[in-house]
């Protein structure tokens, strides 16, 4: 058996010296090395920001949606949307496990969903057998590596499997809002209403307590009333993220000032000034978006003259999955969310 790099070098066609990620091409062949683990996958979770822009080009068709992931991953050995850069994460069964494979508490059989991209993972689609539009979920018969680098849970028992699927895509969202929001703060989530967003608000209104606020932001008249009715903020904004300087009026408006933490969850580009706008000159933003253009997000703050910290979202931090699953099982309103929607 061939011997791996731990962060998947040794998968990387094009160009030579680049990480998985970065690549343009990846070996997708299925011959494991020794420090691999190979998948036979169930269910791939498109990333919002991918799903949002193959639905546009697409003109909401389904099949050519599968036909987009196909030619995609045939040309890439990967799941990477040319346009956005980003990917997913998938869903499927151990169906074997490399020697020198770190954990060896694995066991073949067990259903695991990896917490690494898409835009890394070597993928062979064989069928496209269902294209959700709805949930960005696309059922697949095909298989994957993931490298001894790459995170990932064994799902849960008590939870069903696409549900657990759909919260896990988005784990790093609630986590960072966990880390980054204190008792006290004023807190808007661009995109409330939204998968992310409602784990993101859920978890900030527990962490600002009496005496901080959070404020959803959103764009359609009926997510106000979803959004109070479900307690997850306690005012809601609705207003095209995409303007900034009128968002800024309309939150001055609504707040009075502006807020210390902002988590911008939406899956369109173009709202990096909306966030650095509404928060104060010494807050944070949070930018979980893969939408998100960080150039626009560097010079805008510059050219506003803003001293905003400002995070890139990384889909990872300790424990993040535990934590968000954990929301899912004590949060009744945000577990019948995911089952309409994710069951």
């Amino acid at each position: 058996m061939k011997q791996g790099c731990q962060f998947g070098t040794h998968r990387v066609i094009l160009p030579i010296g680049a990480l998985p990620q970065a690549a343009q091409k990846l070996d997708n062949t299925m011959d494991l090395y020794d420090n691999e683990l190979k998948i036979n996958v169930k269910t791939l979770n498109i990333d919002s920001a991918s799903f949002t822009q193959m639905k546009r080009v697409c003109n909401n068709d389904a099949d050519a949606i599968g036909q987009m992931i196909s030619s995609i991953v045939t040309e890439r050995g990967k799941m990477q949307n040319p346009e956005t850069g980003s990917g997913g994460m998938l869903i499927g069964t151990i169906s074997e496990i490399g020697p020198k494979f770190p954990d060896k508490t694995l066991k073949v059989g067990q259903m695991i969903a990896t917490l690494v991209s898409l835009t890394l993972t070597p993928l062979q689609i064989k069928t496209i057998k269902h294209v959700n539009l709805s949930n960005d979920q696309v059922e697949i018969e095909g298989e994957a590596i993931l490298f001894a680098s790459g995170i990932y849970a064994v799902l849960p028992d008590d939870l069903p499997v696409t549900l657990a699927l759909a919260a896990l895509d988005v784990a790093g969202a609630p986590a960072q809002t966990a880390k980054l929001v204190k008792p006290g703060d004023t807190v808007a989530i661009i995109g409330a209403a939204g998968k992310s967003g409602v784990l993101c608000c859920y978890q900030a209104m527990k962490n600002v307590g009496p005496t901080g606020k959070v404020i959803g932001i959103d764009r359609f008249d009926h997510q106000k009333e979803y959004l109070l009715s479900r307690n997850l903020a306690h005012e809601v904004i609705i207003h095209d993220a995409t303007d900034a300087f009128g968002l800024y009026e309309a939150m001055l408006q609504s707040n009075k000032e502006q807020v210390d933490v902002t988590i911008n969850c939406v899956s369109l580009p173009n709202t990096e000034n909306s966030s650095i706008m509404i928060t104060k000159k010494t807050g944070i933003v949070y930018f979980f978006s893969m939408a998100t253009s960080f150039t626009k997000a560097a010079l805008g703050a510059e050219g506003i003259g803003s001293d905003v910290t400002m995070i890139i979202g990384n889909g990872y931090t300790h424990n993040h999955a535990n934590l968000t699953l954990d929301i899912i099982r004590e949060s009744q309103v945000i577990k019948a969310i995911f089952l309409e929607k994710y069951v």
